[in-house]
């Protein structure tokens, strides 16, 4: 087992633009707005662009390979994690994700519960999380009707650096200027709700029997572990994902665990990661997946990386508390 790298997945959007080639040469022409990086959708598959398996999509690896890559404790059936760089050089549309009993019922994949990274903010970065003002859903039915609901929308101006949980029923959407990484659950089910005469469909029945108006916007700020070389920060944890932020120096030595793949992608600086039988650099945009049976490794350079998996949540919550006790 080794480290694995992928292929960055590239979708024109009518908001996107360009500012992916800040760190990266690949780019596609057109309006990029986003790259699955890692991917196991049916919209789109990653393929591993490294070591033994070169050429092998993702899906396939795991038939293969089974828990060896993707571990003891998660489902072969549905890969559950989806790792997307996100461009807004316009604001996207306004909407909200449904849940997973929603989703499975009425499109056959999980719902979409996910955490945002900026990368990179703008002048005039902003997301929209929530509601500012009271709203009632036959108020929002009316004002989906007549598009007219902007004064309810809670816009926030962020920075890069910030952190945001974006629970599946919350209205939300990424405003114009800014670069985030999206984790999130395994789907690609969006409901619109508001989408500046774009002439998009808008999905008001479905939007409305998700959407919960009584959802606030929640910044992560987490727990910060300081170590000779290192900062661990504990960012977000619940039953869909678990994101933790390392700030680099020098080196952290970590092990991977035979329940479950671990995925790191790096938002600042580069490096590489050591293993048994080699290394595979990382830089600024990358995300490599760590497959369960993979050993020891070490994570050397001078960067910061996202580490993203779908946790134990009592074996995170342990772990956070041994760090903390005195």
């Amino acid at each position: 087992m080794y480290p694995l790298k992928f292929t960055n997945i590239y979708f024109n959007k009518i908001w996107g633009g360009r500012d992916i080639e800040l760190f990266r040469d690949n780019l596609p022409e057109g309006l990029i707005g986003e790259s699955w990086d890692v991917a196991c959708h049916p919209n789109g598959t990653s393929v591993i662009v490294n070591g033994e398996f070169k050429g092998t999509r993702l899906d396939e690896l795991i038939k293969l390979k089974g828990e060896k890559i993707i571990g003891s404790k998660i489902s072969k059936d549905w890969f559950p994690l989806l790792v997307k760089i996100i461009d807004a050089r316009d604001k996207l549309s306004v909407q909200v994700h449904p849940n997973d009993e929603y989703a499975k019922e009425h499109e056959g994949e999980m719902g979409k519960t996910e955490v945002w990274y900026v990368i990179e903010a703008f002048e005039g970065a902003n997301l929209i999380l929530g509601m500012k003002k009271e709203c009632t859903k036959k108020q929002l039915r009316e004002g989906i009707r007549v598009g007219n609901l902007d004064e309810y929308f809670n816009r926030i101006e962020v920075e890069k650096g910030d952190v945001y949980f974006v629970k599946s029923g919350l209205i939300h959407a990424i405003g114009e200027g800014v670069i985030i990484v999206e984790i999130q659950q395994n789907s690609d089910t969006t409901y619109r709700v508001y989408d500046y005469d774009r002439g998009r469909e808008i999905h008001i029945d479905k939007a409305l029997d998700v959407v919960d108006l009584t959802l606030q916007p929640q910044k992560c700020i987490g727990i910060k572990i300081e170590r000779e070389g290192f900062t661990k920060t504990y960012l977000c944890l619940n039953e869909k994902f678990s994101l933790e932020a390392y700030e680099i120096e020098e080196c952290i030595a970590e092990s991977s665990a035979e329940e479950r793949f671990y995925i790191f992608t790096c938002v600042e600086g580069h490096g590489k990661i050591v293993f048994k039988d080699g290394s595979e650099s990382i830089k600024m945009g990358d995300s490599l997946l760590i497959p369960a049976f993979l050993g020891d490794y070490i994570l050397k350079g001078k960067m910061k990386l996202l580490k993203s998996y779908v946790p134990d949540i009592q074996k995170v919550q342990h772990e956070i508390l041994s760090e903390i006790r005195t």
